[in-house]
């Protein structure tokens, strides 16, 4: 299904967004320099730039943009279109569930308080987008229970 996907600009505000909150005042110069790439391509080329991972490769629904933050460089910004709609949203992926070790483990305690860290900053972040009227997955299950309200 084709899917409109954010302009450019827009996308460039949520990373700043996202930057912002996940690093302060003070991102890394690999993470900064995401969106100095990502700023200098023509619009037809943004969506195709190796900054981007693309699920699935052949017709992409999400792009991926790994940008960490302080404490965990794996955490996501997610461009992904929006469930059974044309639009889209974005999204934090904390990128932390899939590691997280055995209850067991030594470093389990450790790991659970980072994946606390992650979830807090990927909420702030994604608020703080819901603010700026950039559509989230959260305000879409709001609007959606609203037009179901209404019906």
């Amino acid at each position: 299904m084709e899917w409109e996907k954010p302009d450019p600009p827009v996308v460039l505000r949520a990373i700043e967004i996202y930057v912002g909150i996940a690093y302060g005042a003070n991102p890394p110069r690999g993470v900064s320099a995401y969106a100095e790439r990502l700023r200098s391509l023509p619009r037809a080329e943004f969506y195709a730039s190796p900054c981007f991972e693309a699920t699935p490769e052949a017709d992409p629904t999400r792009f991926s943009l790994r940008l960490g933050n302080r404490h965990y460089q794996h955490m996501k910004l997610v461009v992904e279109r929006a469930p059974a709609g044309r639009g889209f949203l974005f999204r934090v992926d904390t990128h932390d569930l899939h590691a997280c070790p055995d209850p067991t483990a030594p470093d389990y305690g450790d790991f659970r308080r980072l994946m606390a860290v992650n979830r807090s900053l990927g909420q702030e972040i994604e608020a703080a987008w819901a603010r700026e009227g950039m559509p989230t997955f959260k305000s879409f299950l709001k609007s959606d229970l609203e037009r179901r309200q209404v019906i």
